[in-house]
């Protein structure tokens, strides 16, 4: 390729199968230029493979990869302006920062090599350490130098795959943060592939939800949070409360109610899934209250009880044996103790309604397969 493509990276129904195993089936995707974007699943959905085809190390069975309008499925990997970051920071020990940085643009005879890799080494907040060795620096540092090795060469798509698996977790906390602050500085499209929800969350302006080779439901991370499109949505992304309820009918002000093993609640209408009777009522844990303030309210007993910092996490017994977790911030006012009766309530309008005849259970657990 002479010229690199810009635009919007498009997978059209983009497929990989190993022997009988399909990794990725008939994926249909369009990652906007410019956005921070976040393939996220269990090991084994998938969202490895998408990343290796998009990156040339792997063919696909089937489909088309675009960036733009530029057909870049079968184009050889070096050829493609695309580059990753792995996990693994794989420097070249025996040089120093500056060279490491530089490497791919002095190989291709740019002049301006330092230069640019000295600019990319400041982004990072890394300028400092130009004449140093790898083994001088934090597993933290090792990580941004190389991410400003990929950056340096100014590629359309920067691939991350699972950059932060190997840090702690409050290296890992700073450096989502600081991943967010530089793509919006350099404006690159960013994919990042992670089994971490949170990570996702925290960084992506999109997040896809992959399970078992096929996209679950793509959009903001708030909107995939608080309106999952299927229970294994709901369970990935965080804590999930799936009552079992039935629909009996239309209330006011917009509102259903639903008989919730023998209670009366209410629930917004336009969250229930068209013609379905037998539903999920999903409510977050963090929007339930220990109290009867809310207009949907059910008794239980405290079984558990979890000081955490900020919040306390409980978990509460309802009347027909089962257990809803409730998160309450530790604002000073009294909290519960195993053993004690307690209401529960939540405002109808906070909730999410799933049809009950999923799996009430998905996503809950990781597969335990190799990713893929």
């Amino acid at each position: 390729m002479t010229e690199h493509p810009s635009g919007d990276l498009c997978l059209e129904q983009l497929s990989k199968k190993f022997e009988s195993f399909t990794a990725v089936n008939s994926l249909d995707l369009t990652i906007p230029e410019g956005s921070f974007f976040a393939l996220l699943g269990p090991s084994g959905c998938g969202k490895t493979t998408t990343l290796r085809m998009i990156a040339g190390l792997e063919d696909p069975t089937s489909g088309t990869i675009r960036i733009g309008d530029v057909d870049i499925t079968h184009v050889k990997a070096h050829r493609r302006n695309v580059n990753t970051v792995f996990q693994s920071y794989a420097l070249f020990p025996h040089m120093k920062i500056l060279d490491n940085v530089a490497f791919g643009l002095k190989r291709r005879g740019d002049k301006d090599a330092m230069r640019k890799a000295q600019e990319a080494l400041d982004l990072v907040e890394l300028g400092h350490t130009a004449k140093k060795k790898p083994n001088q620096l934090s597993g933290g540092m090792q990580q941004r130098v190389a991410l400003a090795r990929a950056i340096v060469n100014r590629p359309n798509v920067l691939l991350l795959d699972e950059p932060l698996g190997a840090l702690d977790l409050k290296l890992r906390r700073q450096m989502q943060i600081e991943l967010k602050r530089i793509q919006s500085e350099v404006g690159i499209t960013f994919v990042h592939v992670t089994h971490d929800q949170e990570e996702a969350m925290t960084m992506a302006d999109t997040v896809a939800v992959m399970n078992a080779g096929n996209l679950e439901q793509v959009g903001p991370p708030a909107d995939l949070y608080d309106h999952p499109a299927s229970t294994f949505v709901a369970n990935f992304l965080g804590q999930s409360n799936l009552l079992t309820s039935r629909v009996t009918g239309l209330g006011g002000d917009g509102l259903a109610t639903a008989d919730c093993h023998g209670h009366e609640i209410q629930v917004a209408a336009e969250h229930i899934p068209t013609g379905v009777r037998d539903v999920f009522v999903g409510v977050r844990p963090e929007k339930l209250r220990l109290d009867r303030s809310g207009r949907n309210h059910l008794d239980g007993t405290v079984t558990d009880a979890s000081f955490a910092g900020v919040a306390t996490q409980y978990l509460v017994r309802l009347p027909w044996g089962h257990e809803v977790t409730v998160v309450q911030p530790n604002d000073g006012s009294p909290r519960a103790r195993v053993g004690e009766s307690v209401d529960v309530s939540w405002e109808p309008g906070s909730e999410f309604v799933l049809d009950a005849s999923q799996d009430q259970d998905a996503g809950m657990f990781d597969t335990g397969l190799r990713d893929a």
